[in-house]
């Protein structure tokens, strides 16, 4: 009830604590383990890692391969510039001329500092490109709020121009992109740097005229109760959280003793180390299994069968002392 870890008997289990920061032992003489039920605080989401392959021609709501440039994003349709040259923000009233001329770029649930899900959902708009004289350049948008109306901004430019050469890749390079204080639905999530990496982000002709995601993940979480304890092989005691995050918390180690049959054997299947076994001495060698009961070490189906046969040898035999008693008897009254 107070959160150790004990055997059947009560017995408390022993390990190293590990320093949760490094994962090393940072202990030399084990101690009994408890465990915290406490919930794991919520990491709020700093870093979303996006990767993807956008179409060399954007197959848009409005892209038509007969007419030049449709698969642009053209400013002048907007009430608002939404590029980076202009305001940068989709307003409600733009917001149908917006989807016809973008495509969509993925979305994920990232994590307030409360641990609370925030859909963050993304749009790609092919800007300017060398059929029209200019450069392939694209701008990302994500969706701000999903109940804006009239003038309301509701979809924001992460503010960069991503400009791609004649091999498909970005030049100049960019690594990676800081969105200051998105907001979706008037949830801020502060600071998020959007990691691309290096050849993350690539613009090479593909049919279907999409984006290809091929990484979009987050370092967030929201808060995890304890669901679960686990030991590893090598002794790690890991708690486990309904937020899929995993901690360990103690190393058992083995011990051995200088005389192991003179230890004291305790109810419970424990052993208590006497004057004869001597102290115990930690880093012994041998393996742990975790979340296993030790099975028996002789072939039940066996035994049985030895049973039988030494239960049927044993009647055989009081048979023949009673065959030989009646003979004797006999033999008595023969001479009588």
């Amino acid at each position: 009830k107070d959160g150790y870890l004990v055997n059947g008997a009560g017995y408390y289990l022993h390990g190293l604590a590990i320093d949760a920061a490094t994962g090393n032992v940072s202990a030399s003489v084990p101690s009994p383990i408890q465990i915290n039920n406490d919930f794991l605080p919520a990491e709020p989401t700093t870093e979303i890692v996006y990767r993807a392959n956008l179409a060399a021609y954007p197959l848009t709501a409005q892209a038509d391969d007969t007419v030049a440039n449709s698969e642009l994003l053209n400013a002048s349709t907007f009430a608002v510039d939404p590029t980076t040259g202009g305001a940068g923000t989709v307003i409600a009233n733009d917001v149908t001329t917006f989807l016809e001329q973008s495509i969509a770029g993925g979305a994920i649930t990232t994590y307030d500092s409360t641990g609370a899900p925030v859909n963050v959902q993304m749009r790609w708009a092919k800007t300017d490109s060398v059929s029209n004289g200019g450069a392939d350049t694209w701008n990302l948008f994500y969706m701000t709020d999903s109940t804006a109306t009239g003038t309301d901004v509701a979809w924001q430019n992460v503010g960069q121009d991503y400009v791609f050469g004649s091999n498909g890749q970005l030049n100049p390079a960019i690594t990676s992109v800081t969105i200051p204080s998105l907001t979706v639905n008037g949830v801020s999530l502060g600071s998020i740097n959007l990691q691309h990496g290096n050849y993350g982000m690539t613009q090479y002709a593909d049919p279907n005229g999409t984006a290809q995601v091929t990484e979009l993940s987050q370092n967030g979480t929201a808060a995890g109760e304890l669901v679960g304890i686990s030991i590893s092989d090598n002794g790690r005691v890991t708690t486990t959280y309904s937020n899929g995050k995993a901690n360990e918390i103690a190393e058992v180690v083995l011990a051995s003793f200088n005389a192991d049959n003179a230890l004291k054997k305790l109810d419970g299947g424990a052993y208590q180390a006497t004057t004869e076994s001597g102290i115990a001495i930690l880093g012994a060698t041998g393996d742990i299994i975790g979340a296993a009961i030790e099975a028996s070490n002789v072939d039940i189906a066996d035994e049985f069968t030895k049973l039988i046969v030494t239960q049927q040898a044993y009647a055989a035999g009081t048979r023949v002392v009673t065959t030989s008693n009646d003979m004797l008897q006999e033999v008595l009254n023969m001479v009588r």
